[in-house]
C-alpha cells in the first residue's frame, strides 16, 4: 500500500466513523452519489506523487489529489525563478488539485494533514461557506465550477477543486480518427494533429512531454475540425525552462480544446495563432516558470474561452497580434477563475501589430493579483488600431494596479510607429482590496487613448472617480458614471 492509499484509507475510516455508515460499492468503482448528484473520477496512475497535505472525497468517493508547482511565496525565490534557465523547480512552492465530474450537487469533504483553524473558499461569488470539524473541511457544491480552498491562511499552498461538467459520450479507443491516451503515464513528443482528428486524454492519464523533444510543443495542432479533450494531464516538468509549449495551435479552423489540465509548461502554455472559430472550455492551467503564460490568442478570430482556471507566473489570458498574420476580432473570454502571480490577468498586448476589434472579457473572477503589472490592461507597444474593447462584470478580490490603457515604446516594440486605442468600456468592475490604481496614457497628439467609459467601477470601499484616473495629455473623452 503506497502513501496515498494509506492516507486515503485513514481518511475513509474517519468519514465512516463520523457518518456511522459504510461506503457502498459505487464509491469503490469510481462513482459516488451524495446530495442528489453523481460524481465520477479515476484513480491516479502508479508512479505519480500525490499530495501529502490533503485527501478529498466527493459524493463519498475518494478523489486523487495531485500536485503542481506554483510561484514561490518567498519573494527572493520568486525572483530567482524568473532568471533560472535550467532548473527553476528549486525556487517554487507546491499547490494541490482534485478533479472530478459532477452531475447535480454533492458534498466535498477535505481531510487535512493538521488541525484546521480557518478555511476560506474562493471565488467569493461561489457563495460557499466551509464547515470545519477537527482536521476536515466540508463544502456543499451545487454544480460544476472552479474552487480554491485556503486552509489556515495558507494562500500559496492551497487546494484547487475542479468540479467538471459531466462528460457524456467521450471518444473511444480504436476510432481511426482518435489519438487515445488511456489511464497511465505516457511520454509524448511533438505529436502532430491534423484535420478531422481528435486527441483524447482520459481521466487518470498523464502525458509527460519528452525533454529532448523534436519540436516546439507536445502537441502541434494544424488544420480544421480538430479536438483536444478529456480529463487527463499534459505535463511539461521534464523540459528545460523556455524551451517548449504544451499545446500549440497554428492556422486552425474549428478548433475545440476542452477539459484537460495543463501543468508546468516551460514557455507559453497554450498559444493559438492565426486561427478561426476556436473554443477553449474548462481547461485548467498551472505554470510557475518565467514566460509560462496561460492562454495566448494571437491573430485569431471568433474565439470563445470559457469556464477555465489559470494560475501562471506570467500573463494569464492575453490577446496579441503579429504583423501580417491577420486582424483579431470577435473574442469572448467569460466565466474564468484567475490567479495572477506576476503580470496581467486579462489583457491585450504588448505585441499589437495588426488591428484588433471586438474583444470582450466578461463575468470572470480574479481571486488573487500579486503581480507587478496590471489586472486589466491594454498594453500597446506597436502600431495597431485597437477598438471596441469591453471589460464587464469582473470581480477582483485584490489588486494593486487595476486598470491600464497605455501606448508607448518598450522592449517588446518592433515597429517605429505607435498605435491607437479607442472605444473601451469598463462596466461593473468591483475590487475588494488593494490600492487598485487606474491609468489612461496615450503616446502623443496623433496616437491617443480616446473614448473610454468607466461605468460602475468600484474601488475598495467606494466608487471610482475621475480624479482617481492617472491621465496624461494624450488621453481624452474619458467618462465616469455614476
Amino acid at each position: 500500500m503506497d502513501r496515498f492509499e494509506r492516507t486515503a484509507t485513514l481518511a475513509r475510516l474517519l468519514r465512516i466513523l463520523a457518518a456511522g455508515v459504510l461506503l457502498g460499492a459505487a464509491a469503490a468503482s469510481g462513482y459516488g452519489a451524495s446530495g442528489g448528484g453523481e460524481v465520477k473520477s479515476c484513480a491516479a496512475p502508479a508512479g505519480e506523487a500525490l499530495s501529502e497535505k490533503f485527501v478529498v472525497a466527493a459524493g463519498g468517493h475518494d478523489v486523487p489529489v495531485y500536485t503542481a508547482r506554483v510561484a514561490a511565496e518567498d519573494h527572493q525565490a520568486f525572483i530567482r525563478a524568473m532568471d533560472a534557465k535550467v532548473d527553476p523547480a528549486q525556487h517554487c512552492d507546491e499547490t494541490a488539485f482534485a478533479s472530478f465530474d459532477l452531475r447535480g450537487s454533492t458534498s466535498v469533504v477535505v481531510t487535512c494533514s493538521s488541525a484546521v483553524a480557518s478555511a476560506k473558499v474562493l471565488p467569493a461569488s461561489a457563495g460557499i461557506t466551509p464547515v470545519i470539524k477537527g482536521n476536515t473541511v466540508s463544502l456543499d457544491v451545487t454544480g460544476p465550477g472552479k474552487l480554491v480552498l485556503e486552509v489556515n491562511g495558507d494562500v500559496t499552498r492551497s487546494l484547487n477543486i475542479f468540479a467538471n461538467p459531466w462528460e457524456n459520450h467521450p471518444p473511444k479507443a480504436g476510432d481511426p480518427n482518435v489519438l487515445y491516451f488511456g489511464p497511465g503515464i505516457h511520454e509524448v513528443d511533438c505529436i502532430k494533429v491534423t484535420s478531422g482528428q481528435t486527441v483524447y486524454i482520459a481521466d487518470g492519464a498523464i502525458l509527460r512531454e519528452r525533454p529532448a523533444g523534436s519540436g516546439p510543443a507536445a502537441f502541434l495542432l494544424t488544420g480544421s475540425n480538430i479536438r483536444l479533450c478529456g480529463r487527463g494531464i499534459i505535463d511539461g516538468s521534464l523540459c528545460p525552462a523556455h524551451s517548449r509549449h504544451l499545446v500549440l495551435g497554428t492556422g486552425c479552423s474549428d478548433l475545440h480544446i476542452e477539459g484537460v489540465i495543463l501543468r508546468d509548461s516551460s514557455s507559453w502554455t497554450l498559444p493559438i495563432r492565426k486561427s478561426d472559430r476556436v473554443t477553449v472550455r474548462n481547461v485548467k492551467i498551472f505554470g510557475y516558470r518565467g514566460n509560462s503564460d496561460g492562454i495566448d490568442l494571437c491573430n485569431c478570430r471568433d474565439v470563445f474561452v470559457t469556464d477555465c482556471f489559470v494560475r501562471t507566473w506570467d500573463d494569464l489570458i492575453v490577446v496579441k497580434s503579429d504583423k501580417g498574420e491577420g486582424k483579431v476580432e470577435h473574442v469572448l473570454v467569460t466565466k474564468c477563475v484567475l490567479w495572477n502571480e506576476l503580470a496581467h490577468a486579462l489583457s491585450i498586448g504588448a505585441e499589437l501589430r495588426d488591428d484588433i476589434d471586438d474583444v470582450r472579457f466578461a463575468d470572470c473572477d480574479v481571486i488573487h493579483d500579486k503581480g507587478r503589472e496590471w489586472t486589466l490592461r491594454i498594453f500597446h507597444c506597436d502600431s495597431a488600431h485597437v477598438w471596441n474593447i469591453r471589460f464587464e462584470n469582473i470581480r477582483v478580490a485584490e489588486s494593486r494596479r487595476l486598470i491600464s490603457l497605455w501606448i508607448g515604446a518598450t522592449v517588446w516594440s518592433r515597429e517605429p510607429e505607435r498605435g491607437h486605442i479607442h472605444d473601451v468600456t469598463f462596466r461593473n468592475i468591483r475590487v475588494e482590496s488593494g490600492t487598485a490604481q487606474v491609468e489612461s496614457k496615450g503616446y502623443d497628439a496623433t496616437h491617443l487613448v480616446d473614448g473610454v467609459t468607466f461605468d460602475h467601477v468600484m474601488l475598495p470601499g467606494r466608487p471610482l472617480g475621475l480624479e482617481d484616473i492617472q491621465q496624461n495629455a494624450f488621453s481624452q473623452n474619458i467618462t465616469v458614471t455614476p
